[in-house]
């Protein structure tokens, strides 16, 4: 090595390690002999062995630049390191070692088109040659230096320079790195002298925060266990089964002991039993993936590959996983794509520029939550966006991704005023990358067979739920916003008022097709003085509770798949407190303990009726029986299955007036059983009702053959189904599949 060279290695600006560091053949007098080269600055003496033989190494440079000169080319070596305190370790040269990653791995990064990333960059324990180690990758293409730092070399940035490869990727193997060990990369840009220490944007496990470092992890060492889960999602349409989604944020659902949050093996054990007892046949869960600020609720991500580390390693949030399938219990997360925080060990200016983000603050940075906005438009940013949804679903075998803040990237004026966004090339505020992102992805995580998606759009742009083919998004499903807020518009009113917004019922069934639907009511209508659901409702304590039965109900009998954030199921009285847990203490109370028992009783009533939940998206799954009686805040509908003779008729009473002798149009002449009363005394209501069943006569009402006298509890609804056989099985009428394409 030269001077120059020497002084680079041992400052830690060397560009090209492996050109210095290692073995280098030498032309000598038409000979050729060999030099090797170490940089141990922690060293007195460093000795090269091999065959049983040590050749002392001469120190170069007195920072600890070692070298051996030996005549023939050197193999199966390793150095022999006595520190200055007489310690003696032994190591593999790293630079000995050739580059790992292909040249077609590099060309698909940079092209955009390397979808499972993961398996290219981070951190990957392999054996090489016959040596264990770990594999590092980084992407950081305006870097000078990018380094591996660790317990491994004492986290000197000197010691473990990485090999600069094409399109800005830099790697190295480390001999000896094993799972559990933390690291991070230490980047030096070549621009304004800029270095910081970064966490790894592939790492699969990180610290627990406030330690920030990536933790190396073997995904590969779990043993699923849910291969008849899988094999039989594969085989499912969603869009025609039931769905009852239980949102959780695990932090809060349940505390331990000492009010610690429960590990994710302990969750696969209360949460999955109370999950199953209830009836849900999904847990959706606030983000997991690693997060330095838990008052984020997870939505503010510096580790995308790595489950938070505050409940568990790696593998126990797959046994958490595995636990649910085997209990017949789907998983949703929630994934941010839209945007990531400004913390330093983060992606934000990872290499000293604006790396997955805009430099322009007008495109770049979300100034109402103080993070910072993809480049959707950069090939490599999308591939690590990309790569990892499908690592969620492939790795962690999750059944789907609730993508968050869809709105904010489809517009480029999202919460932006005049002067502060920049249009795209048609002078439009559409964020044309980011569409055009989302539509690759829904394309992608569709041929995960099985896997879902669904987005938290709340605006009027149209086809999210529709397919990539028809110029749709591409989601399998849209949360219903609007319906969410036209309803708690609506119950939140006294019912001596409710005759004057009756539109806020009615409303929701002119778009109710327009897109596939999940109707949900979250974590973000229960926080900052929107108050719990149950507090939501009026009245005293009776009609309150009456008032939640009857929302629910109603939200059941409504065509779309269903979302209840934890905690409502059985009426939280307080907003949630993302540093506590639910309130299961109301449960010591009747009443609440019997909002519960409606809740389960509720799913099970959903899961067993074709009628609630296979034709979701049609409008011939749904039909008005009569919503014009506003005066008595009454409507009745009618919610049929694939067979359209297997039907349900719904009435909703939304007022505390009971009513006696009400006529209701049917469908046909018969007896119908009552088969579902929000009413009844087991679920804390006045149990008041018809007896079970009623009798359909032929007396046209409503437009209908056929029709009823019943009598309305107060607060309520009922559901009746016709007491007879249905027909043998007929083909369907042309249009009544009941399913439509997605992805």
């Amino acid at each position: 090595m030269t001077e120059h060279e020497l002084e680079a290695i041992a400052g830690g600006y060397h560009g090209d390690p492996f050109s210095a560091l290692g073995p280098h053949a030498l032309s000598k007098n038409g000979r050729t002999e060999w030099e090797v080269h170490a940089f141990y600055p922690q060293a007195k003496t460093v000795d090269l062995t091999a065959g049983g033989q040590a050749v002392p190494m001469q120190r170069t440079h007195p920072a600890g630049i070692f070298t051996a000169r030996l005549d023939s080319q050197p193999q199966g070596y390793r150095f022999r390191i006595t520190d200055h305190q007489g310690g003696v370790t032994e190591a593999e040269d790293v630079y000995a070692f050739e580059p790992l990653l292909s040249e077609f791995d590099l060309h698909l990064i940079g092209e955009g088109t390397n979808y499972e990333g993961y398996n290219s960059l981070g951190a990957h324990v392999v054996t090489i040659q016959g040596v264990v180690g770990t594999r590092f990758a980084v992407w950081a293409p305006n870097a000078l230096v990018v380094s591996v730092i660790g317990n491994f070399n004492d986290w000197d940035t000197r010691r473990n320079p990485m090999r600069a490869r094409t399109g800005g990727v830099w790697e190295i193997f480390i001999p000896g790195v094993k799972a559990g060990d933390p690291y991070k990369y230490s980047v030096t840009s070549r621009f304004r002298g800029h270095s910081q220490m970064k966490a790894d944007p592939y790492g699969f496990w990180m610290e627990t925060p406030p330690k920030s470092a990536s933790v190396v992890a073997d995904l590969d060492r779990y043993t699923w266990h849910d291969h008849e889960w899988m094999e039989q999602r594969g085989k499912t349409n969603h869009l025609e089964v039931p769905m009852a989604i239980y949102e959780v944020h695990l932090g809060s659902w349940l505390r331990g002991e000492h009010h610690q949050p429960l590990t994710y093996r302990q969750l696969a054990t209360k949460l999955v039993e109370y999950v199953k007892k209830m009836g849900y046949t999904h847990i959706e869960l606030m983000p997991l993936a690693e997060h330095p600020y838990t008052p984020s609720w997870g939505y503010q991500v510096t580790g995308y590959y790595a489950p938070t580390s505050r409940f568990g390693p790696p593998e126990d949030f797959m046994y958490f996983i595995d636990s649910c399938h085997q209990a017949g219990i789907g998983v949703i997360m929630d994934w941010v794509p839209a945007h990531f925080p400004k913390d330093a060990h983060g992606l934000a200016y990872f290499d000293g520029t604006a790396l997955y983000e805009h430099e322009d603050p007008r495109l770049g940075e979300h100034r109402d939550w103080g993070t910072l906005i993809f480049n959707f438009g950069r090939n490599e940013v999308r591939s690590f966006l990309i790569s990892n949804a499908m690592f969620w679903l492939k790795k962690y075998h999750l059944d789907g991704l609730r993508v968050d803040a869809v709105a904010s990237m489809l517009y480029l004026d999202y919460s932006r005023k005049a002067g502060e966004w920049l249009p795209n090339m048609y002078g439009g505020n559409e964020n044309l990358e980011a569409i055009d992102f989302l539509r690759k992805t829904n394309e992608l995580v569709h041929q995960v067979q099985g896997a879902i998606t669904a987005a938290e759009e709340s605006t009027a742009f149209t086809g999210v739920s529709r397919p990539v083919y028809l110029n749709g998004l591409g989601f399998t499903f849209k949360w219903n916003m609007g319906w969410m807020h036209d309803m708690l518009h609506y119950f939140e009113r006294a019912p001596i008022f409710r005759k004057y917004h009756q539109n806020d019922i009615t409303f929701s069934m002119i778009y109710a097709f327009t897109e596939n639907f999940i109707l949900p009511i979250s974590h973000d209508e229960v926080v900052y003085g929107k108050r719990a659901l149950l507090d939501k409702m009026p009245g005293d304590e009776w009609q309150r509770f009456a008032n939640a039965r009857a929302f629910l109900s109603y939200m059941y009998g409504h065509p779309g798949k269903k979302l209840l954030f934890m905690g409502s199921e059985f009426g939280q009285t307080a907003e949630w407190n993302s540093e506590g847990e639910v309130e299961w203490w109301l449960l010591d109370f009747e009443v609440h303990r019997k909002l519960q028992t409606f809740c389960a009783a509720l799913n099970t009533l959903y899961k067993a009726e074709p009628a609630l939940y296979e034709v979701d998206f049609h409008h011939w799954g749904f039909e008005w029986l009569d919503f014009h009686d506003s005066d008595h805040s009454i409507i009745s509908f009618v919610r049929r299955a694939k067979r359209p003779e297997d039907y349900l008729v719904f009435v909703c009473n939304f007022t505390p007036q009971p009513q006696m002798n009400y006529r209701i149009g049917f469908p046909e002449a018969g007896l119908h059983r009552e088969i579902f009363n929000s009413d009844a005394e087991m679920f804390g209501g006045s149990n008041m009702g018809n007896g079970g069943s009623v009798m359909a006569k032929d007396v046209p009402s409503h437009g209908r053959p056929a029709s009823a006298e019943l009598i309305l509890p107060p607060l309520a609804v009922i559901a009746l189904k016709p007491d007879r056989p249905l027909p043998p099985l007929r083909a369907t009428a042309p249009g009544h599949s009941g399913s439509v394409a997605t992805g």
